[in-house]
């Protein structure tokens, strides 16, 4: 089942506070952005944010799953969904802890 651009809207508007969030297609699916820097994808309508030790340690308990069949595991993200300030404040610490992105090379 793939992703529903109503669900990532959603999701989109669910983090207001953190950062500029965007959602860019793949491969059916969607890679999530907060100010050009991917920290989750969002797959068959379910929410995954790359597993940090500070989002570890927000979070508490974590439920963790793969987004598809083969991939590392991530966050699965369920019960925060209704919550705009934790959810927020979840993908800015982790965002704060991801790597920069590499710069693309010049073709």
């Amino acid at each position: 089942m793939a992703t529903d651009q109503i669900f990532v809207d959603y999701i989109i508007e669910q983090m207001p506070k953190a950062g500029d969030i965007t959602a860019k297609k793949m491969f059916g699916e969607y890679g999530i952005y907060s100010n050009g820097k991917i920290f989750g994808l969002i797959c068959d309508n379910r929410l995954f944010i790359k597993p940090t030790n500070a989002g570890r340690q927000y979070l508490g308990e974590v439920t963790e799953a793969p987004p598809y069949p083969g991939a590392k595991m991530y966050f699965l993200i369920e019960d925060l969904l209704e919550d705009r300030d934790r959810l927020s404040e979840l993908v800015r610490i982790t965002v704060n802890e991801l790597p920069e992105p590499k710069p693309k090379k010049k073709k």
